[in-house]
């Protein structure tokens, strides 16, 4: 299949460094490309298939945690021809199982991170000051240790640049007392959900974060849920507190730009192909192994 960066329709409303949002009158065309970042920079080459597994990951936790929190997907388009008839457009067949039909939203600018495992930038802040964005954890924990419960750690969401750490005071502080403790609520209980459900299928959901709007006044998720894009997947039956976790998402691409001596200033370098089809079959199995389908697309 062509990989899809660029679609040819006048009215792109945002693209996004993976996904660019349509405008389609009363709701939005979101499209899952196979660009890929890394380091804050979109790679000249992309990941073969990785916008559809973005695409219909999102759409498989959407319906499965709909009893949690609604969210904004109104249809996955499965159907070209039914997207452009509805909406008076002419979309080409490459946005079909990479793309959803979603409510337009007020975004709440802020991150809903979740952590389970300490992993990442929140292991080399334990190792500095034995916290994670400000909570105090208990000592001696080690690399990729599973806490002794989840924690919340917010961000704001930024347009551009980093987003950065926040309180929980902060949060409070920024969208008020009532919604920050609405979104920590359910952000906690979409998080032991789905690592519950995951660790049955051997994945560890190590870390996760989730993004939400508010419709006619209710709360709901929205843009994308529980992928490898957003979350640390682990193999459960190779997994080992102590030491570093491969993950089933772009770990591939990260670790051949640092070996390649990549300074991480634009532009990028182009990815050979083995590391190229080596992270597309990441991106497949975790697919395979959450859902139990095969990718359609």
């Amino acid at each position: 299949m062509e990989l899809l960066f660029e679609t040819d329709m006048p009215d792109i409303l945002y693209k996004g460094k993976v996904r660019d949002t349509y405008d389609l009158g009363d709701s939005l065309l979101m499209i899952a490309t196979d660009r890929i970042s890394a380091f804050d920079s979109v790679l000249p080459c992309g990941i073969p298939d990785k916008g559809a597994v973005l695409n219909q990951m999102s759409a498989f936790w959407f319906d499965k945690t709909a009893h949690i929190v609604p969210h904004h997907m109104i249809r996955m388009v499965d159907d070209v021809e039914w997207l452009n008839r509805t909406y008076g457009r002419s979309f080409s067949e490459t946005v079909a199982w990479r793309s959803m039909v979603v409510q337009k939203a007020e975004r709440i600018d802020i991150e809903c991170v979740v952590r389970g495992y300490i992993s990442g930038s929140a292991w080399a802040e334990y190792q500095e000051k034995g916290t994670v964005c400000g909570v105090n954890l208990p000592e001696g924990l080690v690399d990729s240790e599973e806490l002794p419960q989840p924690i919340f750690t917010p961000t704001t969401k930024a347009d551009s640049g980093h987003d950065e750490p926040i309180t929980m005071r902060e949060m409070k502080n920024l969208i008020g007392e009532p919604r920050a403790a609405e979104l920590m609520q359910k952000s906690m209980t979409l998080y032991r959900y789905a690592r519950d459900y995951a660790l049955e299928r051997g994945i560890i959901i190590a870390d996760t974060k989730m993004e939400f709007g508010v419709v006619d006044g209710q709360v709901i998720l929205i843009d994308e849920l529980l992928t490898p894009d957003s979350s640390r997947f682990w193999d459960a039956a190779l997994y080992k507190a102590g030491k570093s976790q491969d993950s089933f998402d772009k770990q591939p691409v990260r670790d051949w730009l640092v070996q390649a001596g990549w300074d991480k200033e634009p532009p990028a370098p182009m990815l050979p192909e083995d590391v190229i089809a080596k992270t597309t079959a990441r991106y497949r199995e975790a697919f395979r192994r959450l859902t139990g389908r095969e990718l359609v697309g």
